[in-house]
């Protein structure tokens, strides 16, 4: 056995300065090692409802249905867009870089009738340019990315809510990249659905996702639910809406399993929720004002630090994302050996790029634990050094 027999899990401490996953929040890892307890013991149920309880304050809504989806932030985005698009349902989807790509493939699989409002990457819509869309193709659904890591770049959605509401249209929206660090404020925008992830600036690992659902979502769920136990399709009356596909992923069967029916779905992942439950407590005590302004202090320091190095920064400053930064590669360097060296070199991960900016910038985050200034001056100053070491002079870092 013993060539076969691999040894204790030991990963290097890099400094995770990418687009993320960032580093976990010591406390965050200390509670997700706590024992185990059954899924319907009292101390577990109500360790759920203070995790919704909790959220409800990360998502600055009052939104009954707050919990969590058991798999990664993509699981969100699934059990979202799952539940809330029915077959030939159309839809409209705000695309202006790879995120806003993956919902539209995400409603492909479901039938969806997908239009789109199309983007160069790195722009972001106008309130205009998204009444227009909903005005010509009356969708049943809008769907959006707030903040898409791969162009860094932050889509505004004050008022986007109310647009949909005067349309007729459910509204969806991807906060994964921004939940913890921009301010996602779900009433306020008046946002049915929203769903995020605990790896970027929530400070915990990936493998849970919050989503937050109003009553008019949470009601349209329920209205597809028609599929019990020992009932068959072809015994649903005719006219009634087309059940939610996925088993997994439906959000009303899952509702009922955080309601005081407990009616049993899954069985939640513990240690995940123990997780979950503690960034939010850390984000909360640090309270959501300073958490803000902690990211877009660091963001501000990093793009600044940029360009103080001679590098020149990817989009637009007024619709920058806070904890996610890019910066295009001089035509000189060889991103990808720079990204190595920093890798091996100095222990810290910077991101590449995908799609038309591939190749083109390195994406270099400072978000939830790892959004503190000294993290930031370390990441510059290893940078700054692996560039020198590459033979990089300032005039060159335009592409």
């Amino acid at each position: 056995m013993g060539s076969d027999f691999f040894g204790e899990i030991d990963p290097p401490q890099r400094l995770l300065m990418g687009p993320g996953p960032a580093n976990v929040h010591p406390r965050v890892l200390r509670a997700m090692s706590a024992d185990v307890l059954g899924q319907f013991d009292p101390e577990m149920t109500d360790y759920m409802n203070q995790t919704m309880a909790l959220y409800r304050q990360v998502f600055m809504t009052r939104n009954r249905w707050t919990f969590l989806i058991d798999g990664t932030a993509r699981a969100g985005i699934e059990a979202a867009l799952t539940s809330l698009i029915e077959p030939g349902a159309r839809v409209l989807i705000l695309r202006g870089g790879r995120f806003g790509m993956l919902l539209s493939e995400i409603a492909e699989r479901l039938d969806a009738d997908i239009r789109t409002v199309d983007l160069e990457w790195g722009e972001v819509a106008t309130l205009a340019q998204i009444e227009a869309g909903l005005a010509e193709h009356r969708p049943a659904v809008f769907a959006a990315i707030h903040g898409d890591t791969s162009t860094t770049t932050a889509q505004p959605l004050d008022g986007v809510g109310a647009l949909c509401a005067a349309y007729g249209a459910m509204s969806y929206v991807d906060a994964t990249a921004t939940l913890g660090g921009m301010p996602v404020e779900t009433d306020k925008w008046g946002i049915d659905v929203v769903s995020a992830g605990l790896q970027k600036c929530m400070g915990g690992p990936p493998g849970c996702a919050p989503i937050t659902i109003s009553d008019r979502a949470a009601n349209f769920m329920a209205a597809r639910r028609k599929v019990e136990s020992g009932i068959r399709r072809a015994d649903i009356a005719d006219g009634d809406r087309p059940f939610i596909r996925s088993n997994y992923f439906d959000l009303s069967m899952i509702m009922d399993y955080w309601s005081e029916k407990r009616l049993n779905h899954h069985t939640e992942a513990t240690s995940m929720l123990y997780g979950a439950r503690e960034c939010a407590r850390v984000l909360l005590q640090e309270g959501l004002p300073a958490r803000f302004e902690r990211h877009a202090r660091c963001g501000a320091a990093m793009t600044e630090g940029l360009r103080e190095m001679g590098l020149e920064v990817y989009g637009q400053d007024a619709y920058r994302m806070t904890n996610v930064t890019g910066v295009y590669i001089p035509a000189s360097i060889d991103g990808e050996r720079v990204r190595r060296r920093m890798r091996e070199d100095y222990q810290i991960e910077i991101g590449t790029a995908f799609g038309p900016l591939a190749g083109k910038i390195w994406r270099i985050g400072a978000m939830g634990y790892n959004a503190e200034m000294d993290k930031v001056r370390r990441t510059l100053d290893a940078l700054r050094l692996t560039l020198a070491q590459e033979g990089f002079v300032p005039d060159q870092a335009r592409p």
